[in-house]
C-alpha cells in the first residue's frame, strides 16, 4: 500500500500576532524577527518531515515561512490557501474589537453577518475544505508521495475538522506557529472516503 504524507504547518509570527492584532488576507505582514528565529530554533531542536514539494499560502509570512523550513524545495504558492479576509476588521487589536457590537454580531454563529470587504464565513470554509483534498488529488497525479503544505491556522483549523481522522472540533485543531501535523492516505482513502490521518506532530518530538 503507497501512503501519500502531506505535512500541514502554520506560518511563523509577525508583528501582528506579538501585537493582539487580527489579521487575515488583507494584510500581508512579513515573519517578524522573533518569527524567524523561532522557525530557527524549532529546526534545530526538532526535526521536520521530509518534503518534496511545499504548497504555501501567497502571504509572505507563510512563504517566508516555507523558506526557513525548507531551503532550496520547490514551493508553489495557492491563492486558496490564504487566510480569511477580514474586511473592516482587518488589522485592528483584539482588544479593540472585542468592544465593537458588529465584531460581536459578525463573531455570532447564528448570524449571517458579513463585514464590509470581508469574506463570508460560509465562503472561507467552503474555499478552506476543499483544499486539502486537491492538494492530495495533486500529489496522487504527480506521484508526489511526501510534501508539506505551508498556511494560516484558520485554514488548518478547516481542513483537519473536515477531513482528518481522528474527527475532532475546529478549536481542538489549534497549533503553535511553526507548528502543525503530518497527514497520510492511500488512494482509496481518497476516493472512498476523502478523509486522512493525523497520525504525527509537527516537528516530530514537539509535544514529547
Amino acid at each position: 500500500m503507497t501512503y501519500y504524507k502531506l505535512h500541514l504547518i502554520r506560518h511563523g509570527l509577525t508583528e501582528g500576532n506579538l501585537q493582539g492584532r487580527y489579521v487575515g488576507s488583507g494584510t500581508d505582514l512579513p515573519l517578524c524577527e522573533q518569527g524567524r528565529a523561532d522557525l530557527q530554533e524549532l529546526a534545530a531542536r526538532y526535526e521536520y518531515p521530509h518534503a518534496d514539494l511545499v504548497f504555501t499560502s501567497p502571504l509572505l509570512r507563510a512563504k517566508q515561512t516555507a523558506d526557513i523550513l525548507y531551503p532550496g524545495v520547490r514551493a508553489i504558492a495557492l491563492q486558496d490557501l490564504r487566510e480569511m479576509n477580514f474586511g473592516v476588521f482587518e488589522n485592528r487589536p483584539i482588544t479593540e474589537l472585542a468592544k465593537d457590537p458588529a465584531f460581536a454580531a459578525w463573531m455570532d454563529p447564528t448570524s449571517d453577518a458579513v463585514p464590509e470587504g470581508a469574506e463570508s464565513r460560509a465562503a472561507f470554509a467552503r474555499r478552506a475544505d476543499g483544499m486539502l483534498m486537491k492538494l492530495f488529488e495533486f500529489m496522487l497525479k504527480t506521484h508526489t508521495q511526501e510534501a508539506a503544505c505551508v498556511t494560516h491556522s484558520g485554514v488548518i483549523l478547516h481542513m483537519l475538522a473536515n477531513h482528518a481522522l481522528p474527527q475532532r472540533r475546529p478549536e481542538e485543531w489549534a497549533t503553535d506557529p511553526g507548528c502543525g501535523y503530518s497527514l497520510r492516505l492511500d488512494a482509496a482513502m481518497w476516493m472512498r472516503d476523502h478523509l486522512a490521518e493525523a497520525y504525527d506532530v509537527v516537528p516530530r518530538g514537539y509535544l514529547d
